[in-house]
């Protein structure tokens, strides 16, 4: 499947280009066993001129025909090459970035590749009942591997100490696996989805 990258991103995003859009599927809770229950899910990934991807995950509970019984989960955040900012960027808060990115080249965002060929990458994901995860990891082509660099937790959120993720592009499809440590066991399968994309845009 050919991977068209939009004329108006900035550098840094292409090597995460092949992620905008929408994504629609179908997954298990677990590891998938027969007894496992069902959901289906909703991704997208978005960008406003800024360098970083906004992401946003549905998530509802179906039955093993694919009925919708209620909604699941919800989760937001964003996803950006790790690298050292400078006053070129914008932030801490709403300080703006200048108007020229940071990277402005295909061979500023190339000096940034890892010994691996691929690119480190940062990302941040908020989750209702005061939980948010910071990952860190590597995208190279089609194939992204994340782990918890560190998880905060509000004072009344449940045990959650550790994630990893993996995703990859499958004959166009986005496969994800998500395995978690929580409620005082070490890190196991959480849920995994098989995704088809249904828009290039958000």
């Amino acid at each position: 499947m050919a991977i068209e990258i939009p004329t108006d991103l900035t550098p840094e995003l292409v090597p995460l280009s092949w992620l905008l859009g929408t994504w629609e599927g179908a997954g298990r809770l677990g590891a998938g066993e027969e007894d496992s229950e069902h959901f289906t899910q909703t991704v997208t990934f978005s960008s406003n001129g800024l360098p970083y991807l906004q992401y946003t995950a549905q998530s509802w509970l179906t039955d093993e025909n694919g009925a919708t019984l209620r909604p699941l989960s919800v989760e937001t955040g964003f996803w950006q090459l790790d690298r050292a900012l400078n006053e070129s960027d914008g932030g801490p808060g709403m300080v703006p970035a200048d108007i020229v990115p940071a990277l402005r080249t295909a061979d500023d965002v190339e000096a940034l590749r890892n010994a691996d060929g691929g690119f480190d990458i940062m990302v941040n994901i908020v989750h209702p009942g005061g939980i948010s995860e910071l990952y860190y990891g590597a995208i190279k082509g089609p194939k992204i591997q994340l782990s918890t660099d560190a998880v905060m937790r509000g004072a009344g959120a449940k045990s959650y100490t550790a994630a990893t993720r993996i995703f990859g592009l499958v004959n166009g499809d986005l496969y994800w696996r998500w395995d978690v440590a929580a409620q005082g066991r070490s890190l196991d399968a959480h849920a995994s989805a098989v995704l088809h994309k249904v828009s290039t845009q958000p």
